[in-house]
């Protein structure tokens, strides 16, 4: 029965009347082998460290944006760079709860567990020249704004405005020097 059934397919696709099976197609590999995906990055660390600066830099993959804090992040056990990442309808500015106005398709809240001032003067230690462009982001594939919000009680926000919903990582770095970095990767696309 079976092999009459295969000989009438085959006939029926011979003749024009029935499409042959499409053929399995090998699954593709992630771009650029990106397997981050998009959910909340957490950390909850602590660290005394000071912000000294905000910078972003292009890759072939990924558009990165980086925190430079002015100490070791991890002076004490247990202690380190923490940070809440993550995807939000719109950015709120801690303290006033105002929403910031972004550029892009999609917003990530950027919250770090560190102050961009000396906490024993109140002395700033990073201040853009302009906080609603605190990076200049021209020309990049992903990022489209980056939005300083300031420092209110021990963590600084960052409104990163990017093209689309992307997948994305979070990690530090020791340095440059006796520094620590704070990284956030963007993707290109899925």
């Amino acid at each position: 029965m079976r092999r009459i059934l295969v000989l009438a397919m085959a006939v029926l696709v011979a003749a024009g009347v029935m499409a042959p099976a499409p053929a399995a197609t090998a699954p593709t590999a992630p771009y650029c082998g990106i397997t981050w995906g998009s959910l909340a990055k957490t950390s909850p660390l602590t660290t005394s460290a000071p912000i000294t600066n905000l910078r972003a830099g292009r890759h072939e993959c990924f558009d990165r944006l980086v925190f430079d804090l002015g100490a070791p992040a991890v002076p004490f056990p247990g202690q380190g760079v923490g940070f809440d990442v993550r995807y939000v309808p719109v950015v709120i500015q801690d303290g006033s709860g105002e929403p910031i106005p972004l550029a892009g398709g999609a917003f990530l809240q950027v919250n770090v567990h560190a102050n961009a001032y000396d906490a024993n003067t109140g002395a700033p230690t990073y201040t853009p020249a302009d906080r609603t462009r605190a990076v200049n982001v021209t020309g990049f594939a992903t990022f489209r704004q980056v939005y300083f919000a300031g420092s209110f009680e021990g963590t600084t926000t960052v409104g990163l405005g990017v093209r689309a919903r992307l997948p994305f990582r979070v990690f530090t770095l020791a340095g440059p020097g006796t520094g620590t970095r704070l990284v956030i990767d963007v993707a290109h696309r899925w």
